[in-house]
């Protein structure tokens, strides 16, 4: 029987009042698998694309920052967007020396396998979880995970937005602790989270939404995204046992695809699917009025529409995630008066300032993470104040930290789902 079912339901939600809705079931009193790290999958296009030939006989190394310590981990490989099987014929995992380089710890290597098997063959559309492997780290360490393919996949599956150096050699090393002439980049792809063996208690939020989740202005290797920042909030208070995952996709919007899939449509696998989830903080909204502006489709009765439209979708995501014991909180979207991508006028800024109410008010999320409040100019409350501004619409480093600031890590701590008014 699947863990997360019961983190859900019976450790986070402790008392049957709070959780209006959600079956009981037996807390869980064994160590079980949380979402340690995680990213969002698109297909990648254009300059996000490998070029076919750099796949051949290619090793991969790509470094991830894990939110959760442990001694036994296992790692997902992706090929959801793939339209044909991809054959990985070796993988490990291991320690990575620093940011931003490709050598690991050598006595911290190990060998990824698959039902017992060094190569694994992915079927198009589906993920795969390697077999568990023993490799003690701490919070916040950085895991090289390298991939070694022998032909190109057919479509690439990856996400863009890595904001961490990835590299690339020739031939089999994925055993091979240094990478002395490899070729760098920073995008991640095929990988798609690391789980740990964690304790009875421990569960994992996942924060979803658009390139202000994703992190966008944050420098390669820096891990200054606002998600980062939670995590570290979460260990000096002492929380260390709640994992942080980053769902954000850049562009991403509700409703339409953009760069990667509607938020709606990605629910379920970037969010209720990873192990151990209790809690999603999402935040979307901003991509949604804006290209209705920028495409001049804002009539007033489109306005209205769009509006219903994201409220109805949002109801519907809280209610997939209230059935798996799942709590929801609401993040108000962020001032961009200032922004010249989307140009935003007034009847934008009341669009945005009406769906941050309701989010606050309506009754149909959990908990509110006031994200709005937390940046918001006091003198032009539709901008962001210039220490928190990177480009009127994205925050700056400073910005992402007060982001980070404005999560309630006592919402975090335990899951009761809100009745409905």
């Amino acid at each position: 029987m699947s863990r997360q079912p019961l983190v859900a339901a019976g450790l986070l939600c402790l008392s049957l009042a709070g959780c209006a809705g959600v079956p009981a079931s037996a807390p869980v009193t064994d160590p079980h698998w949380v979402a340690s790290w995680g990213t969002a999958q698109l297909v990648p296009e254009g300059q996000n694309e490998l070029p076919g030939a750099a796949w051949q006989d290619a090793s991969l190394r790509q470094v991830v920052r894990v939110s959760l310590g442990g001694s036994r981990l296992r790692v997902k490989l992706s090929n959801a967007f793939g339209t044909a099987p991809l054959t990985v014929d070796a993988a490990s995992v291991a320690l990575a020396l620093a940011p931003g380089r490709a050598d690991v710890a050598a006595d911290s290597v190990r060998a990824l396998r698959f039902g017992g098997a060094a190569a694994v063959t992915i079927p198009a559309g589906a993920e795969y979880v390697s077999d568990p492997v023993d490799l003690p780290h701490a919070a916040g360490n950085d895991l090289a995970i390298s991939l070694h393919y022998p032909q190109a996949p057919v479509r690439q599956t990856g996400h863009p937005g890595a904001r961490a150096t990835s590299f690339l050699v020739r031939g089999n090393q994925v055993a091979a602790p240094a990478w002395p002439d490899a070729q760098t980049f920073t995008r991640w792809y095929q990988i798609a989270g690391v789980e740990v063996l964690a304790s009875a208690q421990a569960h994992a939020v996942v924060a979803i939404g658009d390139s202000i989740t994703d992190g966008y202005g944050v420098n390669p290797d820096t891990y200054a995204r606002w998600t980062d920042g939670l995590a570290t909030r979460l260990r000096a208070a002492g929380m260390t046992d709640i994992g942080v995952v980053n769902a954000g996709i850049g562009g991403g919007r509700m409703l339409r695809d953009g760069l990667g899939p509607n938020l709606v449509s990605r629910f379920e696998r970037d969010v209720l699917a990873r192990p151990g989830v209790s809690h999603a903080i999402v935040m979307i909204g901003v991509n949604d009025f804006g290209v209705q502006h920028r495409n001049r489709e804002d009539t007033p009765a489109a306005r209205a529409q769009l509006l219903d439209d994201l409220k109805g979708a949002y109801r519907q995501i809280v209610a997939q995630a209230h059935a798996r014991g799942v709590c929801v909180l609401g993040a108000t979207i962020t001032p961009y008066g200032a922004s010249g991508y989307y140009a935003p006028g007034p009847d934008n800024e009341a669009d945005r300032l009406a769906y941050n109410t309701w989010i606050r008010t309506a009754g149909i999320v959990d908990g509110v993470v006031d994200f709005d409040a937390a940046l918001r100019d006091p003198a032009r409350p539709d901008r962001l104040p210039a220490p928190l501004d990177n480009d009127g619409l994205h925050p700056s480093p400073a910005g992402y930290a007060a982001m980070a600031a404005a999560v309630p890590l006592d919402a975090l701590a335990t899951c009761r789902i809100a009745t409905p008014h």
